[in-house]
């Protein structure tokens, strides 16, 4: 009746939540269940003494009890010996284990061997055996496993220190409250420590799931036995000993495993001592010895002797826990205490000499600062790497990289990387400052790529922080992902097809005069236009190209027909198929960065190849995968008609109304040929230049915006986007960084030079005949 008023009191009373009073109901049911058990076990107690049995009788049934409990408990004890010992089913596959397949860094490397970038989702350095130093072996060992080289993987003289700690308070106090399920009974039952290395290794590398889920309140295993067990101590005490179980159950399978693979238990030890040592976490997400000794000392482990035994004992203290016992720790006492606790447990070893022993405790903790290295935006080549990977290799990817298991050697080079970089920064804040509403918001991209065979060196696929984040090699890469029209960029494209026909050369006189093309059925035809509004009559085809004359190349077009500017584009390397209008030879067909600097680096060398990023694949196996063969091939394109359009570009870089003419009058110290690209509304400026032959370089600048909306009057190719190619040109130049600056032949800056000094010749008049429509002047043009 007591309990029910009690009952009774709390759900009456109006200020307690209703949680709390389903959780002391609960808890008195389970306390009057408990002493309802007791009462009755008493009173049965009372019967059975009052019913006199004699006194033979008695001590059968006490016998028969006290037999029935062994039974089950030996039969218990036989099933969990047959579990750990012999039952072979659901034993976790071993082999990836010992061969040291354990997660690592996966390294995508410049041209030069250096590390672009470390993809992992552990940092670590996988270390062998021989590898790791005596002494941090056996400050190793002493601080964590003192018989790890003679037991089995089990440490059976552990067991009593462990049950001696036990928290007997704590589980009676749990037996008192059965069914009562809070934080408050929720503290550990059995104490922390006594596993051995091994059971460490099988813990972090087969049992990461179950020991994750292990604090959980909820019962991982649905077995009776768990479940009646869970009702006495809990939930979280019942996953824990299973896990200690499975723990148990694998360190000594693993044992054999190795025994049986390395052929002796020495070897064995070793190769389970190296797996650890590259395995645990060692704090601010650093995995392994090697790894938290460059972090917190600045050195290599390989390089610890007798007297960095400090510094051994630091690292092997870490293991006990990196948040407490890490060397930068703000908790120095406690580091210091454990430190010098393992000293000791080496001296006790015959590790130290009682002097170095202490010598070593009177060293200050001194770390390393971790100065962070400079920054430098390599996302667009990394998510390059990444496609590529997956084209070269199906069974590749991401995930294979961040888990060591790959590396990935690229042609990339750091130095033009970072020059590139800085460049297109300089580019856009020179934007900002003429449009201060634009900061933050305009975008830009480069490419770089050797002339000789396509390597990409460098590659910029947006500007280092956008929209107040700094670029991931997830983002949006504007050198391959972004199709943009590369406006009057395509013009030489339209040019090297003319000189392809034999029709034309750059002395040929070609009409500056107003001319219309087809609008679409019903519409009236669209006038073509020059940027200056001008037209210049009859004109030579080299003044038409510098000046990019957009009359001229609508009527040239005309004259050879698409299909030829087609064909010739995709001779150059243009895989985005092109639009067979043509206001395709004014740019209006979308078209990717690369490629289109692919086209013109073809133009630059007359050798055809596809732009590439990866050089050499080597695998964790030690399998080298050479890049495959793509190498480069002729364009195709008769020697004549490519020295025609290398001639015609360095013009326009020469000629004083040419559109690249800024690179000259900036005084470039070496040759160059290119041409700008202008969109329309000045929605995208670009330029694409190249210094001469197959030991060249070419350099391709996008600049606008991701809406495509207009950058401004006046914003072209040779303002926003020349300078940056120009920046770029000179910084890997002046650092030598592409072999010294090709000369241009000089049969060909001699015609150039003939044609500035005669003059420009005489045009006609403006023309004033009405616009004729281009499907008068070819009828197969659309």
């Amino acid at each position: 009746m007591l309990i029910k008023l009690r009952l009774r009191g709390d759900e009456g009373s109006a200020s307690v939540a209703p949680g709390v009073v389903a959780s002391r109901t609960m808890a008195l049911r389970g306390r009057a269940w408990f002493h309802w058990f007791q009462a009755g076990c008493a009173r049965l107690a009372a019967r059975i003494r009052g019913a006199r049995l004699p006194e033979s009788g008695w001590r059968r049934g006490a016998v028969l009890v006290l037999g029935g409990v062994g039974a089950v408990a030996a039969t218990l004890v036989l099933a969990l010996t047959y579990h750990v010992r012999f039952d072979q089913d659901d034993l976790p596959d071993f082999e990836a284990f010992s061969r040291f397949e354990l997660p690592s860094i996966g390294r995508i490397y410049d041209a030069n061997g250096h590390p672009l970038m470390e993809m992992a989702s552990q940092y670590r350095q996988l270390t062998p055996y021989e590898g790791i130093p005596p002494i941090v072996r056996g400050a190793l060992v002493a601080a964590e496993d003192k018989n790890f080289f003679t037991h089995s993987g089990i440490d059976y003289t552990a067991f009593a220190r462990v049950v001696w700690k036990l928290r007997v308070r704590t589980l009676l106090g749990r037996l008192t409250k059965l069914g009562w399920r809070n934080s408050a009974n929720s503290a550990a039952i059995f104490p922390q420590g006594g596993s051995t290395i091994t059971q460490q290794v099988v813990r972090g590398y087969f049992l990461q799931k179950m020991t994750a889920e292990e604090n959980s309140d909820q019962l991982r295993h649905r077995q009776l036995p768990a479940r009646a067990l869970s009702a006495v101590i809990g939930a979280r005490m019942v996953n824990m000993m299973f896990r200690k179980l499975e723990e148990i159950r694998l360190s000594l399978w693993i044992e054999r495993a190795m025994e049986a693979r390395f052929g002796s238990k020495r070897r064995a030890k070793e190769e389970i001592l190296a797996r650890y040592a590259s395995l645990v976490y060692m704090g601010h997400g650093q995995y392994g010895f090697a790894r938290a000794a460059e972090y917190y000392f600045g050195r290599p482990m390989s390089t610890f002797t007798i007297e960095d035994a400090d510094k051994a004992a630091l690292l092997a203290g870490t293991t006990k826990s990196a948040r407490t016992y890490a060397p930068d720790s703000s908790q120095t006492e406690r580091v210091r205490y454990r430190r010098d606790q393992i000293l000791g447990l080496m001296e006790a070893r015959a590790l130290l000499t009682p002097d170095r022993a202490r010598r070593a405790r009177q060293k200050p903790i001194v770390t390393v600062v971790q100065a962070k290295p400079k920054s430098m935006v390599v996302s667009a080549v990394v998510g390059s790497v990444l496609d590529e990977l997956k084209l070269l290799r199906a069974d590749l990817d991401e995930n294979d990289l961040q888990q060591g298991r790959v590396q990935v050697y690229t042609t990339v080079d750091t130095r033009i990387q970072e020059i590139s970089n800085e460049a297109l920064e300089h580019g856009l804040l020179q934007y900002e400052k003429r449009h201060p509403a634009a900061s933050g918001l305009i975008q830009g991209s480069v490419i770089v790529l050797r002339n000789s065979d396509g390597a990409i060196l460098a590659e910029t696929g947006g500007r280092q922080f956008y929209k107040g984040r700094r670029s991931a090699y997830s983002d949006f890469n504007r050198v391959t992902q972004s199709l943009r029209q590369p406006g009057s960029a395509m013009k030489p494209l339209v040019y090297l097809a003319a000189f392809r026909s034999g029709r034309f050369d750059l002395d040929t006189m070609v009409p500056d005069e107003p001319i219309s093309v087809p609008n679409g059925e019903g519409q009236e035809p669209k006038r073509i236009s020059n940027y200056d509004g001008q037209f210049k009559g009859m004109i030579p085809l080299r003044l038409a190209l510098a000046e990019s004359r957009n009359t001229v190349a609508i009527w040239i077009a005309g004259q050879i027909g698409m299909n030829s500017i087609l064909d010739t584009s995709q001779k150059l390397g243009i895989r985005t198929p092109l639009r067979s209008y043509v206001t395709t030879a004014l740019g209006a067909s979308e078209v990717n960065l690369r490629e289109l600097s692919n086209a013109y680096r073809a133009i630059a060398s007359g050798v055809v190849s596809q732009p590439r990023m990866i050089r050499k694949i080597v695998l964790d196996s030690g399998e080298e995968m050479p890049e495959p063969g793509r190498g480069p091939h002729s364009a195709g394109i008769d020697g004549r008609a490519l020295s025609l359009i290398q001639e015609g570009l360095r013009s326009a870089v020469r000629m004083p109304t040419g559109t690249a003419h800024a690179l000259d009058s900036y005084g470039l110290p070496f040759a160059v040929m290119g041409k700008t690209g202008t969109t329309n509304e000045f929605r995208d400026a670009l330029f694409v230049g190249s210094t001469y032959g197959v030991d060249g370089i070419t350099v391709a600048v996008r600049i606008g915006f991701d809406d495509n909306r207009s950058m401004g009057r006046a914003e072209t190719g040779g303002r926003v986007a020349l300078p940056v190619a120009q920046e770029i040109l000179l910084g890997v130049y002046r650092e030598k960084l592409a072999g010294p600056a090709p000369r241009f032949p000089g049969e060909m800056e001699q015609r150039i030079s003939d044609y500035l000094s005669t003059g420009e010749p005489e045009a006609d008049q403006v023309a004033t005949a009405p616009a004729q429509p281009l499907s008068e002047l070819n009828p197969q043009a659309p």
